[in-house]
């Protein structure tokens, strides 16, 4: 099953970790990305802890718990590989998908880009 198709027909949660530059983690709770190609996904981030980690590390690994019984999902390592800051053009993009959650902040959103490096099951 294509990541795509995965992401737009399972249901569960997600959680995204990254790094500062100095190796501190931080973990926050996410929504499923955008599948922009097989190995290309993209997140919409608001300026807090995770975007400035990547701004310094473009090294993050994401998590997808299915729902459900058992430990089912995927983990997914990724680089940044590309940001979006064009508010048009960042709406145009997430209108193509059904809102889900809407947040209470007015900061500056951001497309990041990333590579998917490995893809992996929750467990192996």
């Amino acid at each position: 099953m294509s990541l795509e198709e995965y992401f737009r027909t399972t249901e569960g949660i997600g959680i995204l970790a990254t790094s500062d530059s100095e190796g501190n983690v931080d973990v926050a709770v996410y929504s499923r990305p955008y599948v922009i190609e097989e190995n290309k996904i993209a997140f919409s981030m608001l300026e807090r802890t995770s975007f400035a980690n990547i701004c310094f590390n473009p090294k993050a690994a994401y998590m997808f718990i299915e729902h459900g019984e058992g430990y089912n999902g995927k983990r997914l390592y990724l680089v940044k590989s590309g940001e979006e800051t064009n508010q048009q053009r960042i709406e145009e993009i997430k209108s193509q998908r059904p809102k889900r959650h809407r947040s209470q902040t007015e900061s500056a959103r951001h497309f990041v880009y990333f590579t998917v490096e490995k893809n992996r099951p929750l467990v192996d």
